[in-house]
This record gives C-alpha cells, structure tokens and sequence, in this order.
C-alpha cells in the first residue's frame, strides 16, 4: 500500500489554488499556478527574459527589463516618450529628444527641411503664392530665426524657418499660401528684410541664395489634364524668353544650370511639356513640377529688396494669368515687347520700376534706386 504521510501539498502563492507537480510554476523563488504566472510577469522583447509586471520599464507598445532599458532605450526629456538610442536625437547639453520636441524646443525655430505643416491661407484668392527665401551669412542660429519670426508673426503664423543644406550659415524662411494682394499689402517683409541685415545676413549678395515661389496647381483648373494644358503654356514661355528671364533673375548661366535648369525650347506648349516629362531633371528646374499640389518658380536669386521680392511675385502672376487666358497659338505668338506693354502699370508699379532698372522696358530705362542685398 502506497505511503502518503510524506507528500506535500503545494498551493499557489497568489490565488491560493491547490497545485500538482505538473501545474506548478516557480517563478523567482515563488510558487504559483500558470494562470497567476501570465498575469503577474511578463517577457522582455528586447532579451527574452521573464520579469515581474511591476519591473517591466517599457511601455505599450514594448516590455523592456531594467538592463535592457538602460542599455538600449533612454526618454525623450520633454514628453518623455520612450526611445531607442537609434531613434533619439541629442541636443548640445547631451540630452535626449524624440525627433518632434528635439526640432520644435531644441533647434528654436529652425526646423529641417523637410518639415511641411499644414498650410494656413491668407487672402480672399483662388490664387496662393508661397514664397521661400534663403538667407545666408548670419548663421544657422535659432536665436535669429526666432527674432525674425518674433518680428513677423505677431499672432499670427505667416511665415516659419527651416535649414537647408545648400546654405553655409543661413536660413530659408518660408511662408505660408498668401495671395498676391496679401503678399503686397499685409505680409510685412520689410520686417523680414530689415531683421534679416540686422542680423547679418544677405540674399543676393550670396552665391547660395534663392527666391521660389510655388503656385497652387488648382488656379490652373480642377482636373490633371487642364491644370497640365495650363502648365505647359507656364513652361512655353519661360523657354520662349529665357534670355529675358535670365536677366530678370538676376543669376549666372552657372547657377541656373545647378539650381534651375531649363528643359529646352520646343515649337509648342505641348512639345514643351512633353520634353519636360521626358528628361526628369527632378525639382532643381526653372519651373519644378515634382509637387502634387503646387508648381515651383525656382529661377530667382535671393534678394532682402522688398521691390524685387513684389515684383517677382507680380511676373509670376502675369505669367499664370497668360497661361490660364491664352491659348497655344496666342501664347507662342506673344513677344516680350507685347507682353510688358500689356502690364497694366496701375496694378503692377513695382514690376514695372524693376523692368525698367534691369533694361527689360521698352525704351524706358531708369537708374536703380537701392542696392540688391
């Protein structure tokens, strides 16, 4: 007969419940059923490791020991957000940020370039310009991009600031969608030109500095394929007139190759736009087409002279209304002597006062009045 005086009955520590040497589970030092072992600990992702739930460092998303924790993963020291030390990025007391507080608390204002917030339209317009212009000399500094935008933005946010690789020590300062009346008549760039000398930095006066100025596509139409028609009559006359534009722009054969190539004259809009296409110079073309919502101007130099600042923005109006009301034959038949004397000089005085000093007027020159910086 079996002798059952020297068993031992086992219990689980936590539920109580009565054990079999096949049902227990020790779990450092502890003795319980399989049920409480699933609900009291867990698994480090990192190492594998069983651990208590009280002792798990992770979050949500993963289950993290102590030493896994120390060794791979930090918090991002302004919303605490767990990270992985690949994912962290580190400001210059050697703190660590997860990548959106390190960009809005860390670098100021300066934010990377491809930074995109959602865009804010000033204007009554179905025709929004945003300009980006590039500063250069002052230094990547965010205590001069958060001057500038102190002195910009009031309440309002009517422009932001992002780096660019192409700059040596500048800016580029970036506004949101703003009519053409609103960029002439409420955008307050003599604060961004005044704030930027200031601070010592200049546009023109640099070999890295542009003006661009994106278009939104629907004020060429609600379809692909009008927006497209339009486009091409865009491109057709930017071919058509380089040498003018050329002049306009105020860059070098040089720097419009690198950083606004043309894509080469064609008999006809289409023609244009079809080699356009083709050869996929990519954005650093005179007109970019890369965007899905806008077209970009990228032909500008840089300048902090708020007369050159309207006036590009005026050319490139022009430039889309003719696109929008000219047909192809119309378009190809227009020549630069027809096109600036059809601009009305009541609605477009700076245009005119710029044609005029860059000899672009018909027969009408006039001596600059300030100095491109």
């Amino acid at each position: 007969m079996e002798d059952k005086r020297n068993e031992i009955t086992l219990f689980c520590h936590f539920c109580g419940c009565e054990l079999t040497a096949e049902s227990v589970c020790e779990f450092d030092g502890v003795q319980m059923c399989r049920d409480c072992l699933y609900d009291r600990t867990t698994v480090c992702d990192c190492c594998g490791d069983r651990i208590w739930n009280e002792d798990d460092y992770g979050d949500e998303n993963i289950c993290l020991c102590e030493s896994c924790r120390d060794e791979n993963y930090t918090r991002c020291d302004h919303c605490d957000t767990l990270l992985s030390n690949d994912d962290a990025y580190y400001d210059d007391d050697d703190v660590p940020y997860c990548r959106e507080c390190y960009h809005n608390h860390c670098t100021g204002s300066i934010h990377d370039y491809s930074y995109k917030p959602e865009p804010i339209f000033y204007g009554d317009s179905s025709r929004f310009f945003g300009v980006e212009l590039e500063i250069d000399g002052g230094g990547k500094d965010k205590d001069n991009a958060d001057t500038i935008l102190d002195a910009v933005n009031g309440s309002s946010e009517l422009i932001y600031i992002k780096s660019d690789g192409s700059l040596n020590e500048g800016l580029e300062i970036v506004t949101h969608p703003m009519s053409l009346d609103f960029h002439k008549n409420k955008m307050p760039w003599i604060a961004v030109a005044d704030e930027a000398l200031r601070l010592d930095y200049l546009s023109h006066k640099t070999s890295t500095c542009g003006l661009h100025i994106h278009v939104n596509r629907t004020t060429f139409g609600q379809t692909r394929e009008a927006q497209d028609d339009c486009v091409s009559r865009v491109l057709y006359f930017v071919e058509h007139h380089w040498e003018e534009l050329l002049k306009f722009s105020r860059r070098t054969e040089y720097q419009m190759n690198r950083w606004a190539a043309r894509y080469g004259y064609k008999d006809s809009p289409r023609e244009v736009m079809d080699n356009a296409k083709k050869r996929g110079i990519g954005r650093y073309a005179c007109v970019n087409l890369t965007n899905y919502e806008t077209i970009e101007f990228r032909m500008f130099r840089g300048t902090l002279k708020i007369n050159t600042i309207i006036a590009t923005l005026e050319l490139v109006n022009i430039i889309c209304d003719m696109a929008v009301k000219f047909n192809d034959d119309e378009i190809s038949k227009l020549s630069w002597t027809d096109f600036v004397l059809s601009i009305p000089e009541s609605e477009y005085p700076e245009l005119i006062q710029y044609l005029k000093e860059r000899r672009l007027y018909v027969n009408e020159p006039i001596e600059d009045e300030s100095e491109e910086v």
